[in-house]
């Protein structure tokens, strides 16, 4: 364990990829499960390659991520203004916070259906299925981060006498971008969850959620697996450059030895 430990990253995470698929393989022999009850490795490579080869895969990826990236930036621009109005009037978080929190107890699956009738789009249905997904965790982060800035720190911006801008930008923002940040990170894992629902409800022959609907009626588990790798991809690259954004933005950080 100890060897392990000093290993690079890359390297821990292709060592438990191969016991994952060891054990997966392992699986399928010990229990003599057919095909389509749980597929081999080999099997989902197969349909992995083929699937890849005659685009279906391309295809229906890229147009999930085209819903997946305008869900998140929406449910920040949303996010953002609303979570530091509540931050600052108690007015407001009295009269809006008992809404979303009471929002909440709502499965999304229950409210999908009404957005593809309200929203004659079916694109822009499903991409509001991610919007209402990703909002919420990160509202509640930014109110977090407003609320965590230090008082003594408004003192000192009050006897520079600094404007209502200049303390956003030069007090409360840095403050609170750590917390936005991780929120940030659950809301681009979130808005792919979001979009496969909006595909799910509003199966138009395009996207990964379609993709799945009609794998899973033809008993084609292979295909399935094939899918829900390829949306761990996609959650996993939104995470990584959320972390990449983070790592820029929070220079100051380690320059302090944070």
């Amino acid at each position: 364990m100890r060897w392990l430990g000093s290993r690079p990253a890359w390297q821990i995470i292709l060592i438990s990829f191969v016991v994952l698929i060891a054990f997966w393989q392992l699986l399928v022999m010990i229990g003599g499960y057919d095909r389509f009850i749980l597929p081999g490795p080999a099997d989902v490579g197969n349909q992995l390659r083929l699937v890849v080869s005659d685009g279906r895969l391309v295809k229906h990826t890229l147009h999930t991520v085209s819903e997946v990236i305008p869900g998140l930036f929406i449910g920040c621009l949303i996010a953002v203004p609303l979570g530091y109005l509540l931050a600052k009037s108690p007015l407001a978080e009295r009269l809006i916070s008992p809404y979303l929190i009471a929002s909440q107890a709502i499965p999304i699956i229950a409210i999908a259906p009404l957005l593809t009738i309200w929203i004659r789009s079916t694109y822009w249905s499903r991409v509001s299925v991610a919007v209402l997904v990703v909002f919420f965790p990160l509202t509640i982060n930014i109110i977090t981060g407003m609320r965590n800035v230090p008082l003594e720190l408004y003192d000192l911006m009050h006897s520079l006498q600094a404007s209502r801008w200049q303390v956003f930008r030069k007090l409360e923002l840095p403050a609170a971008m750590p917390i936005l940040l991780a929120g940030l990170k659950v809301g681009a894992t979130l808005a792919v969850i979001g979009a496969l629902v909006g595909e799910f409800v509003q199966p138009k022959s395009q996207g990964l959620g379609y993709l799945l609907v009609t794998a899973r009626y033809q008993f084609k588990t292979d295909l399935v697996f094939v899918i829900l790798f390829t949306l761990a991809v996609i959650a996993l690259t939104m995470y990584g450059l959320v972390a990449l954004l983070e790592k820029r933005l929070l220079r100051w950080q380690v320059a302090n030895g944070k």
